[in-house]
C-alpha cells in the first residue's frame, strides 16, 4: 500500500513531500518532488487517560477516537480497579485487545486512593506486582499517594520497586508539590506528572527531570497555562478525563488545533503526542520510519488537523466517513449493594460557621469556604450527599457552592476515586429522588427536575455503558441540557461533580465518611 503527501518528520527532518510504502509495517518513506497537499503524521497517542471517564468500554472508545487520528492510549484502569480490583483491570485489558486500538494499561498504584473512603477493592503490593508481571500491563499508573512516597511508606515503595523490577515506567500525580518534597518524590523513581496547573510548577518539575503531561480534558483544562512547556522538549499531551460529548467533537486532534492556535509549532505539538510518549513508555507505536508499525494519521492541514484517514498496523480503521473497528459485546459486571435513602438519612442541623466546598467550573481543585449556617442558601450553597455503594451505611452530608441549582438535583456513581454515589440538590426530596434513581439502576447518572428523572444507566461497574459512543454522547448531552433550566451553567457539571470526592486534590472534598481537608490530609 502507498500514501503520498507531506510527511511530518518528528525526528527533526522537517516536513517534506514523500510517499510512504507499507504493509503491516512501514517499508519505506521516500522523498519525492511533489505530493498532494495533505499531511501524513505518525498515529496520535493519548499518553494518560482513564477509559472509564468516557463512559464507554475500551472497544467503544476505540471506535470513537480513531475518527480523530488516535491510534493508541496509555490508560490507567484505576476507576474500575476501585470497584472490582484485579478482575476489573483484566476485563479492561481483554476488551482493549479485542478493540483494534493499541491500549497500554497500567497497574493502578493507589486502590483505594486513600484510607479515608470506602472502595470496592484493595490492590496491595502483591496484587500490583502480579499485574506488573503481565504482558498486558505497561507501567505503574499515577502514584497519587505523594505523602506516602515522601514519607517512604512501605507498601507504596513496594509497588514502585515492583515496577522497577519489571523495568516499567512509573507515573506521578503530585499537584502543587515543589521544593524538597518534590525532590524526594522524584528520587523514588517517578518520571511524570499531569497535575501541573501553573507554568512555574511545570518548569520546576520539568527542570528536575520529570516529563510534564499537559492535560486538556473535559473538566481540567491546563493547556492554555502550560503550552510553552511543549516547545522543543520531551513533554507530552494528554486528556486524562474526557466525556463522550467532547470526544464527539475532537480528541488528540482538538488538542493539536489548540496548541497551534496558542503559538506552538506544529511539529512540536505533533511530537508531544507521538514520539515523546512512544519513547518514554516504550510503546512501539509507529513513528513513520522504515520497520515501524504502520500507525498513521492523515490530516488535511496543520491548522484544523481535520482527520482524513487513520491506519493501525497498516489497516485503514477510519476512512473519513466511518470507523472500521469491531463492535465488541460484553456481559455487564458490577459491584453495587447500596439501598434506597430517605430524607431523614440526609437531615443536617447546620449551626455556627459551616465549611463549604467551593466547586470551580472546569477545575479539579476546590476552594475551602466558611459560611454562617443561616446564610448558606443566600450564599448559594447547597447540600451534597455521598452514599456508600458497597454496603448499607448512612450517607455523608456536606455543603457545596458553585453548581447554581435553583431546584432539583443531579448526581451519579462516577465519583473519583472510589465511585460511591454523589448527589447535589436544591432540597432533600430532590436529592433522594436522584440518588434512588441511581441506586435502582445499580449505577449511572441521573437528573431530577422536580417532576421527572432523566437517567443514563452505566451497567459496567457503574462507570461505563455498553452502548456506542454516539448513543452515550446523546444521552449524556440530554442530561447536561436538563440541568440548564434548573440553574446549573457549568460546562461539564457531571465531570466536575465526579471530582468532589477526589481526596488527593486540594482543597476541601467529601468522601462517604465525611468532609476532607486535602491540605492537611485529614477529615475536616
Amino acid at each position: 500500500m502507498e500514501l503520498r503527501g507531506q510527511v511530518v518528520d518528528v525526528f527533526g527532518q522537517g516536513i517534506y513531500p514523500a510517499k510512504v510504502e507499507f504493509g503491516k509495517r512501514i517499508e519505506a518513506v521516500k522523498r519525492i518532488a511533489k505530493a498532494p497537499a495533505r499531511y501524513i503524521l505518525p498515529g496520535l497517542v493519548d499518553c494518560h487517560m482513564h477509559v472509564e471517564s468516557t463512559m464507554l468500554l475500551p472497544s467503544g472508545y476505540a471506535r470513537a477516537v480513531v475518527r480523530h487520528g488516535t491510534v493508541a492510549a496509555v490508560a490507567d484502569p484505576h476507576e474500575i480497579a476501585n470497584v472490582l480490583g484485579e478482575r476489573g483491570v483484566r476485563f479492561m485489558v481483554r476488551n482493549g485487545r479485542r478493540s483494534g486500538l493499541k491500549f497500554f494499561f497500567g497497574a493502578p498504584s493507589c486502590v483505594p486512593a486513600t484510607d479515608f473512603e470506602t472502595s470496592g477493592a484493595r490492590l496491595g503490593p502483591e496484587e500490583v506486582g502480579r499485574l506488573l508481571s503481565e504482558k498486558g500491563i505497561s507501567h505503574l499508573s499515577e502514584v497519587m499517594d505523594y505523602p506516602g512516597v515522601i514519607g517512604r511508606k512501605r507498601d507504596v515503595m513496594a509497588k514502585i520497586a515492583a515496577a522497577k523490577k519489571y523495568k516499567k515506567a512509573v507515573d506521578g500525580h503530585a499537584p502543587g508539590l515543589l521544593g524538597g518534597d518534590l525532590d524526594r518524590y522524584i528520587s523514588a523513581g517517578i518520571g511524570t506528572d499531569h497535575e501541573c496547573s501553573t507554568l512555574e510548577e511545570a518548569k520546576e518539575k520539568s527542570g528536575k527531570g520529570m516529563r510534564i503531561l499537559v492535560r486538556e480534558g473535559s473538566a481540567a483544562k491546563n493547556l492554555s497555562a502550560l503550552y510553552p512547556i511543549l516547545r522543543g522538549g520531551r513533554n507530552m499531551l494528554c486528556t486524562d478525563d474526557m466525556e463522550p460529548v467532547d470526544i464527539a467533537r475532537g480528541h488528540m486532534d482538538s488538542l493539536l488545533r489548540k496548541c497551534v492556535k496558542l503559538g506552538i509549532a506544529p511539529v512540536d505539538a505533533i511530537r508531544s503526542c507521538t514520539r515523546n510518549p512512544c519513547e518514554h513508555y516504550g510503546l512501539g507505536t509507529g513513528l513513520l520510519r522504515a520497520g515501524d508499525a504502520a500507525d498513521i494519521t492523515v490530516v488535511r492541514d496543520l491548522h484544523s488537523f481535520r482527520v482524513l484517514e487513520t491506519y493501525i498496523d497498516g489497516m485503514r480503521v477510519y476512512s473519513g466517513k466511518k470507523a472500521a473497528l469491531p463492535r465488541v459485546r460484553e456481559n455487564a459486571l458490577n459491584n453495587f449493594r447500596a439501598e434506597p435513602i430517605c430524607q431523614a438519612d440526609i437531615a443536617f442541623d447546620a449551626r455556627g460557621d459551616v465549611q463549604v466546598i467551593g466547586a470551580r467550573d472546569g477545575e479539579l481543585v476546590t476552594d475551602m469556604l466558611t459560611m454562617p449556617a443561616g446564610s448558606l442558601a443566600k450564599e448559594g450553597a447547597q447540600k451534597i450527599a455521598l452514599i456508600n455503594r458497597y454496603k448499607k451505611a448512612g450517607p455523608a452530608v456536606g455543603f457545596i457552592k458553585g453548581f447554581g441549582l435553583k431546584k432539583g438535583a443531579f448526581g451519579g456513581s462516577v465519583m473519583h476515586d472510589s465511585h460511591n454515589i454523589g448527589v447535589v440538590g436544591a432540597d432533600d426530596k430532590s436529592i433522594c429522588e436522584a440518588a434512588n434513581a441511581i441506586i435502582r439502576m445499580k449505577g449511572g447518572l441521573a437528573v431530577y427536575d422536580g417532576r421527572r428523572t432523566t437517567t443514563l444507566p452505566l451497567p459496567f461497574a457503574g462507570l461505563m455503558s455498553g452502548e456506542g459512543a454516539g448513543t452515550v454522547a446523546r444521552r449524556h448531552a440530554l442530561l447536561t441540557k436538563a440541568l440548564r433550566p434548573l440553574g446549573c451553567r457549568m460546562k461539564a457539571p457531571f465531570m466536575t461533580l465526579s471530582f468532589m470526592a477526589l481526596l488527593v486534590i486540594p482543597h476541601l472534598k467529601i468522601s462517604d465518611k465525611g468532609l476532607f481537608d486535602a491540605d492537611r490530609f485529614a477529615f475536616a
